[in-house]
């Protein structure tokens, strides 16, 4: 006779879980982890995955009016693109395969704003991969720009845009979004900007944030939305949860966020649901810490991000694990779990590393 856990794997291996499915199996968590952790040894293996990048926040003003930010400053910076060359010439230094570009919505920026840090880096460093302008960045430059999404796109692909990170995402449920960052694009609009990138050649990663005033079944069709838009496009590398960072804003004022069982309750989900869509479950070492990044890994992600070198938006909420990770450590850390490290590009090909 087959067993409840028996039905569960032949739904997953289908790709065929729904929403009451993952809301039952969230209260199994020792069953969810382990058939988190069997398809993502089908998935990839015993392979975990890391890129040696820089992240380049090349301002912190923003006109944005999300509760959950503690990046932003009324009398902040703008980084003149000579800083942003010095910064990507240290990244090529430690043998960067990728910069990865995002900022606040500035008023006046249009999309030759953002062609031009990407032009002057490409002049550079031709070889290097940029992956930059979340969403809302290019929803703004669009507008500001009065071209549709598809001209902006395009556009940025020219001038050397090479994928997107699937971030302004938050929680893909209007009724959370009116209430957490009422002045960023809509459910339907992120998704809008995210299907034309995939369908203009350039992939994306996706994102959750969660872990604030939504619910877990909101959590859970945020990423069958996810799956959905996979099957059509393809056009997703990876998926990474990001747990909210409550301290220095609106959102987190008085709220008691601890890391542990949860965040590994939601890795596994992600996998279970969006097994075979999307081969990569990222873990957020910089959110998470080493070691709960570690056991996440146990509990179906396979890849740990970036060595980042800085990283101001995550620390300004409050994050404590630091801004850079050195790919021995990323080494050590992996292999810590009898996991075998491979040192990735932006679009999961392996590159000859450490």
């Amino acid at each position: 006779m087959r067993s409840i856990q028996d039905d569960y794997l032949s739904r997953a291996e289908a790709g065929k879980f729904t929403t009451e499915d993952a809301l039952a199996l969230y209260e199994i968590p020792s069953f969810l982890f382990s058939l988190a952790d069997k398809l993502r040894k089908k998935s990839v293996g015993d392979d975990v995955t890391y890129v040696i990048n820089r992240n380049i926040n090349f301002t912190n003003m923003c006109i944005g009016t999300c509760k959950f930010c503690a990046f932003k400053k009324q009398d902040g910076y703008i980084m003149p693109i000579p800083e942003i060359l010095e910064k990507t010439r240290a990244a090529v230094d430690i043998n960067a395969t990728e910069v990865c570009i995002q900022g606040g919505l500035l008023p006046d920026w249009d999309v030759f704003n953002y062609c031009e840090i990407m032009e002057s880096i490409k002049n550079e460093f031709p070889q290097l991969h940029i992956h930059a302008f979340s969403p809302m960045e290019v929803f703004h430059a669009a507008e500001n720009s009065n071209m549709s999404i598809k001209e902006t796109l395009s556009c940025l692909k020219k001038s050397g845009l090479g994928s997107m990170p699937g971030t302004a995402a938050e929680i893909l449920a209007d009724r959370v979004r009116e209430e957490i960052c009422p002045d960023k694009l809509t459910t339907h609009e992120w998704i809008d900007v995210v299907r034309t990138a995939h369908r203009t050649g350039i992939p994306t990663t996706a994102t959750i944030m969660y872990g604030h005033i939504e619910t877990l079944r909101e959590r859970i069709e945020h990423i069958l939305t996810i799956r959905e838009l996979q099957k059509k496009t393809g056009g997703f590398t990876e998926f990474v949860p990001l747990p909210f960072m409550p301290l220095n804003n609106m959102l987190g004022t008085g709220m008691n966020v601890s890391r542990g069982i949860e965040d590994l309750k939601l890795h596994a989900l992600a996998r279970v649901l969006l097994y075979p869509s999307i081969k990569n479950i990222q873990v957020s070492w910089v959110k998470l810490g080493r070691g709960l990044a570690q056991s996440a890994l146990d509990c179906g992600a396979n890849d740990l991000g970036g060595t980042l070198m800085e990283e101001k938006i995550s620390k300004s909420a409050g994050a404590t694990s630091g801004e850079y990770m050195a790919p021995q450590e990323f080494e050590r850390l992996i292999m810590e779990i009898k996991r075998v490290p491979k040192q990735r590009d932006t679009l999961y090909r392996h590159v000859n590393g450490f």
